[in-house]
């Protein structure tokens, strides 16, 4: 019975026109959007994650997240031109697979969206700390610049408050961006391709000074961790970074959320989907070898996880001797640029961070409480999660909670773990997305399809079996999380949505508008 809860596809369609949100957004916004929502902390800040374990290797690292990202985009491509409403992977899901997995994708969009406000949160804070520093000198308490070091020897976590106890600077912006979106403060389309701008200028700045003094000899040895770990485990060497660095390209998916807000959906969201990943691509590659080229990215010692309380050790000794391995650095490409003897420019690069940032947590913590709105519209979380504020019109309380909860997490943990538990979330819904599409093929083969996924039967199966080759390469700790937190969901389904469900009951479910939910309010801009 739970599997036969599927909401037709006509059916979403047509609530959906009732009560659309208004189409305003073209190629260009689009994919302005995914490149906003692209280039953030992953770039900027796992880079010195992924030199710990892959070293110079993290060049394929970036090759094979990308390539598992390419197939998966063309699987969105197609599902989100067909279906181009709000929900994303979750809305997907319930059109094709049914209710349970349907909640289980939404339930698994948390850690993909809270988490990676949390990893990005940290990821400012390593910047801002960085500017204050080179600019007045002035540094933090360490109890209070960083949270604590984790790790999780066989399977019992671990925690040494040594090196810091509470990232006080990430709590501040995740509470900041959070009352921005209580108060109804969001980002237009304008501002947006301004940070983007923003953002490209200071990865364009750091290629053109670090390409041309690339040292061959940073490269060796390539790959000090192997392709697999030299066998201490998943989530080190060329594969495990890739499972880690797939965070730095997860943000296309955004622009499948925004699918009902586009003109021309059917033409314009795959060439969001795509352009964006393809120019973001181009650069990550680029910033690599830039970063390994000019300074050396080896990592502290073959075999040790960032994040742990041994790198932190590793860290601190070797800082102590004077040395400033890439590794160690929470703002990895300002590091580089001051360790060329270009102080001014590394700061710059740090004040394009801080500035652009936040907006990738706006866009994180929107996404999240979009998600959890459609799921509260369908019945399967309490309708008061999306209640609006008589004053901000804003849907304030499932905001406010989100907000604390991704504060907490920003305080505890390092940007690397935050990134890995937040890609176990993102890789099953890719996963999902892709048995989606392959699915419809076979149930509906005569829908219309404005893009059709080029060699389906090669490109889906692909992209299904490169998000479980990524996932089984996350670090232990990471491949927990979904599980443990995929049972927490079943058991608050049963509890709730399983008798809730609107779907279920035959009750006509309520939709973006109709409780006053404004639509996020983008001005019109002309390609």
């Amino acid at each position: 019975m739970l599997f036969q809860r599927v909401k037709p596809l006509d059916k979403i369609l047509e609530t959906a026109e009732k009560k659309s949100l208004t189409r305003q957004l073209g190629a260009f916004q689009l994919t302005m959007l995914g490149i906003g929502a692209i280039i953030g902390t992953g770039i900027f800040v796992l880079t010195a994650a992924a030199a710990q374990k892959a070293g110079p290797g993290m060049m394929w690292s970036f090759v094979i997240a990308g390539a598992v990202c390419a197939v998966a985009a063309l699987c969105y491509s197609e599902i989100a031109a067909m279906v181009p409403v709000s929900g994303s992977a979750y809305t997907y899901t319930y059109a094709v697979m049914g209710e349970l997995l349907a909640w289980m994708v939404g339930w698994a969009l948390i850690l993909e969206y809270a988490v990676a406000a949390s990893a990005v949160s940290v990821g400012w804070s390593g910047y801002f700390m960085g500017l204050v520093k080179s600019a007045t000198g002035f540094e933090l308490p360490a109890a209070l610049a960083a949270g604590p070091a984790w790790s999780f020897a066989n399977g019992i976590p671990h925690v040494d408050f040594s090196h810091g106890m509470f990232n006080l600077p990430a709590v501040v912006i995740a509470l900041a961006v959070t009352g921005l979106l209580v108060i109804g403060t969001t980002e237009s389309a304008r501002v947006n391709a301004i940070l983007v701008a923003i953002k490209i200028t200071a990865l364009t700045a750091f290629i053109a000074l670090t390409l041309p003094v690339i040292n061959g000899a940073h490269f060796e040895p390539f790959a000090p961790n192997g392709w697999f770990g030299n066998g201490n485990g998943t989530g080190l060497g060329i594969v495990g970074a890739a499972a880690s660095i797939f965070f730095a390209y997860v943000g296309f998916d955004a622009v499948s959320t925004a699918a009902e807000e586009t003109r021309n959906p059917q033409r314009n969201v795959p060439i969001g989907l795509i352009g964006s990943l393809a120019v973001c691509t181009i650069f990550y590659l680029l910033v690599a070898a830039g970063a390994v080229g000019a300074i050396g990215a080896q990592p502290t010692a073959p075999g040790v996880q960032p994040g742990t309380p041994e790198f932190v050790a590793q860290c601190q000794a070797l800082l102590a001797q004077g040395q400033q391995p890439l590794v160690c650095s929470n703002e990895a490409l300002a590091h580089v640029l001051r360790m060329l003897n270009h102080p001014r420019v590394g700061d710059m690069v740090g004040l394009a961070a801080n500035l652009a940032l936040p907006s990738v947590i706006l866009m994180m913590l929107y996404g999240q409480t979009r998600i959890f709105f459609v799921m509260a519209r369908d019945g399967l979380l309490p309708e008061a999660l999306s209640d609006v504020h008589p004053k901000w019109k804003t849907p304030h309380k499932v905001t406010l909670i989100t907000g604390v909860f991704v504060a907490i997490a920003a305080a505890l943990f390092p940007v690397g773990q935050l990134a890995d538990i937040s890609n176990s979330g993102t890789l099953f819904a890719f996963f999902m997305v892709a048995l989606a599409v392959l699915m419809l093929r076979v149930k509906d083969p005569g829908r219309h399809r404005p893009f059709r996924t080029p060699l389906v039967w090669i490109v889906a199966p692909l992209a299904a079996a490169g998000t479980v080759f990524l996932f089984v390469n996350l670090p232990f700790e990471a491949k927990m999380v979904l599980p443990v937190w995929g049972g927490i969901g079943l058991v608050l389904y049963f509890l709730y949505g399983f008798r809730k469900s609107h779907l279920g009951r035959g009750v006509v479910e309520v939709h973006e508008g109709d409780a006053g939910i404004p639509p996020k309010p983008v001005p019109p801009i002309e390609d």
